[in-house]
């Protein structure tokens, strides 16, 4: 018997229905939702627009079969690149396979005569002919026109060594991921990582920061 006063026991709420995952939109909108920046994407990574129609046109053709594995974790586009990588990652893979996937004609030297060759200052920089001091680099950053410069700079990279500076400086890929994915070995990386550094900066202080007004 209830108590006067007494309230009566509490029903237990019902769970909340989880939030429906977020639908994808529809494929045949797909070209011309995400085409563009897609093919941007993989033509800065194969350097070669028919691999990179070809590479956007396999990634539409698996996001269509694999619709259904779509979870709504990341964006439509997000989840689309996410493809895309794979299918580059494919076609690197392949290209190591057939050939020696290191640019040896670009292991040449050509910082060289920069550096110090002798005595108590070896391997510093020569002061006349060392990189320049750049002004304000990170204001750069929020610059359109010199995003463009960049890309124009990395365009001029041999393929293969722009191939391994994407991966580990754009993509973030682990270095050992990067030797297992293109058969080659670590010292070789990071050779080709140097020599991409360096030609990058060289063409963006001629190009960029020796520009009077371009880096302000």
């Amino acid at each position: 018997m209830q108590a006067d006063g007494d309230s009566p026991p509490r029903q237990p709420l019902p769970a909340a229905a989880a939030p429906a995952a977020p639908a994808l939109s529809d494929p045949e909108r797909w070209v011309e939702l995400h085409g563009d920046y897609l093919f941007k994407y993989a033509l800065m990574r194969l350097r070669d627009s028919a691999r990179a129609e070809d590479a956007v046109q396999e990634t539409f053709l698996a996001a269509l079969k694999g619709g259904k594995r779509f979870a709504g974790r990341s964006a439509e586009k997000s989840w689309l690149v996410g493809i895309l990588k794979h299918k580059i990652y494919d076609h690197y893979r392949k290209a190591s396979r057939e050939t020696n996937f290191t640019d040896l004609e670009f292991y040449a030297d050509e910082e060289s005569d920069r550096f110090v060759p002798d005595g108590l200052l070896k391997d510093g920089w020569i002061h006349e002919l060392g990189p320049l001091e750049w002004s304000s680099p990170g204001a750069s950053l929020d610059q359109e026109v010199f995003w463009k410069t960049f890309h124009d700079c990395s365009a001029k990279l041999p393929k293969n060594v722009a191939a391994v500076f994407h991966l580990r400086e754009v993509d973030g890929v682990e270095s050992k991921e990067i030797c297992r994915l293109l058969n080659i070995s670590e010292s070789n990386l990071w050779v080709m990582l140097h020599r991409a550094r360096m030609a990058l900066r060289r063409c963006l202080e001629t190009n960029w920061f020796a520009k009077p007004g371009m880096a302000e």
